[in-house]
């Protein structure tokens, strides 16, 4: 338990920049006091001690603003920036190494039994905003734009995007952890400038259409007047 403790401490600074001293990381970092909270609580779960560990889970979310059902599974090295407003549902699992930022849901999408919410496998990355829902899988090293809604399989080394969400990269080789939130692609403006090119295009070949039609009638024209003059 302390080795998972000190692994939890270090991410942070691996993670985040602006962590200074183990002591500030320690006591004003809420994205890891809910973590250590849930390990307690997911302890008196598997002890089917069921109420305690949901008491401390909503204590957890009182104090920290992030809710973690006692059930889910989450593994080593789980990173969660700021963390106002995450939401982990009770069948979700969670590999290593993880990251997630403020206001993520993995959550389910309606009243169904068993297994009703994500697995996210090791390495991914969920941004601000992000909405993962259903049993479906998140591959490793997958990256999950900020405001994206999922609702398919995300393969592995991929990065996702827009509502709902779409795979925009995947190349088979590691993508790496930095994702640029500000500078993501975007499939729904990218059609909307082919859309816009294209209608350009066709503006323009009406225009050499009613050009060459007024050409042809001003010489229609043009042969009559000869004609009547010649007679």
């Amino acid at each position: 338990m302390l080795k998972m403790m000190k692994e939890d401490v270090d991410v942070v600074f691996e993670q985040d920049p602006s962590a200074r001293s183990y002591f500030e990381v320690i006591l004003t970092y809420s994205g890891l006091h809910a973590i250590w909270s849930h390990r307690i609580a997911h302890a008196l779960y598997k002890k089917k001690l069921f109420f305690l560990a949901r008491a401390v889970s909503q204590v957890s979310r009182f104090f920290t603003g992030v809710e973690i059902h006692p059930a889910a599974k989450i593994g080593r090295r789980f990173f969660i920036d700021h963390g106002m407003g995450v939401v982990i549902g009770e069948t979700c699992e969670i590999g290593d190494d993880v990251t997630v930022f403020q206001g993520v849901t993995l959550g389910g999408t309606g009243k169904e039994k068993g297994k009703r919410h994500p697995t996210i496998k090791n390495h991914a990355l969920i941004a601000t905003g992000a909405k993962v829902l259903g049993s479906i899988t998140v591959g490793e090293y997958s990256k999950i734009g900020a405001g994206s809604v999922v609702l398919k399989e995300v393969p592995d080394h991929s990065t996702v995007v827009g509502i709902p969400g779409r795979v925009v990269i995947q190349n088979g080789k590691r993508v790496d952890q930095d994702l640029n939130h500000c500078d993501l692609p975007d499939p729904v403006a990218d059609r909307f400038k082919d859309l816009e090119a294209e209608l350009t295009k066709l503006r323009e070949e009406m225009k050499q259409l009613k050009k060459g039609t007024s050409d042809h009638d001003n010489k229609v024209v043009q042969y009559a007047n000869e004609a009547k003059r010649n007679v």
